[in-house]
């Protein structure tokens, strides 16, 4: 099942689902008016749905119509809870070798995670709105899980039931901003501004072999100013997965209905002390920063500039076949007035 929340004047949009091809939806709004009442009253309300959705994709729907990703919201457009894992290690030693700095073992055993600003997030195709260049803007192409209540002290086995959504994530990062922040010990905060989430969430089911109730093994596709910029593979690399990282942020407190958990910056082992780029015949970065770690390692000193105004990115998901399962994340950094 495919669900996306369309604009509507309203903060939280108006719950659709979505045709298995992205091309048409239907309204069911009657069944659950936003995607986050989906969510509260899942057990009774998904059933519905789902018949909903077989029959949009059986061609049943008459009153279905043309879909467009910019038509969206972010599947939430804002939520409960938005927490980020670092899933793929490998990210986080590139980060702390780039400045010669040593990893700790635990990194490998506990994961990290910060907590993000959830009262906003920005649509699939909308601008990102920033003042200032200098701040060292950055994409992060990330998958992302959204869970049902999930109990206090849940052990990463008892997990997996409750993950009933999956979407990718650009997690936009603020670099020139972190180190100062993180260096007075309180964590990120202006350095993560509105994240943005793919047009549409998927349960689970429609990855198919590719899901296997922990990853989702395939490529995550970049696509900066219109070059490929990375396809590293989501189900490779990831040290900590969706279950562990649930059970992670629910150690010592529940977790809502609606609480959304990324992974983190998909980010693959390669060679060449840990990076190749797509030119290079590897299977690049999905960020910026990655390479520009891989620049200073090989180099003494980064070559590749953070994302400037007018800059544009493209994060998306293919399935087996080549067709698009989240829609794209499709948007353009603009000077905020």
């Amino acid at each position: 099942m495919k669900l996306a929340s369309l604009k509507n004047g309203t903060r939280d949009g108006r719950l659709v689902v979505v045709s298995k091809d992205l091309s048409r939806y239907l309204d069911v709004s009657d069944i659950a008016p936003t995607l986050q009442a989906a969510l509260d009253d899942w057990s009774s309300v998904a059933p519905q749905l789902e018949t909903q959705y077989q029959g949009l994709n059986r061609g049943e729907a008459n009153d279905s119509l043309a879909f467009s990703a910019e038509q969206c919201e972010s599947p939430l457009p804002r939520a409960y809870q938005w927490a980020d894992g670092s899933a793929y290690v490998n990210h986080v030693e590139l980060v702390r070798k780039a400045r010669g700095a040593e990893m700790p073992p635990s990194f490998w055993t506990d994961p990290l995670m910060y907590q993000g600003g959830s009262d906003h997030f920005i649509g699939p195709t909308d601008d990102i709105p920033l003042a200032d260049e200098a701040w060292g803007i950055d994409f992060e192409g990330e998958v992302a899980v959204i869970t049902g209540d999930v109990p206090m002290g849940v052990s990463a086995e008892e997990a997996k039931s409750s993950i009933r959504l999956l979407m990718l994530v650009n997690d936009v990062s603020l670099r020139g901003l972190i180190p100062n922040e993180l260096a007075k010990g309180f964590g990120f905060f202006q350095s993560k501004p509105s994240s943005v989430f793919s047009p549409v969430a998927v349960t689970p089911d429609e990855l198919g072999d590719a899901w296997d109730g922990a990853k989702v093994a395939l490529p995550l596709l970049s696509h900066f100013n219109n070059e490929p910029f990375g396809c590293p593979n989501a189900g490779v690399d990831m040290t900590f997965e969706f279950p562990e990282l649930i059970a992670h942020a629910a150690a010592t407190r529940p977790l809502g209905a609606g609480t959304i958990i990324g992974s983190g910056t998909v980010s693959n082992k390669q060679g060449t002390d840990y990076g190749t780029s797509i030119m290079e015949g590897g299977v690049g970065y999905s960020c910026i920063a990655e390479l520009r770690m891989i620049e200073t390692i090989r180099d003494g000193q980064p070559a590749t500039s953070f994302m400037r105004f007018g800059d544009r990115i493209k994060i998306e998901m293919l399935d087996e076949q080549g067709a698009s399962i989240f829609g794209a994340i499709d948007q353009q950094v603009v000077r905020y007035e």
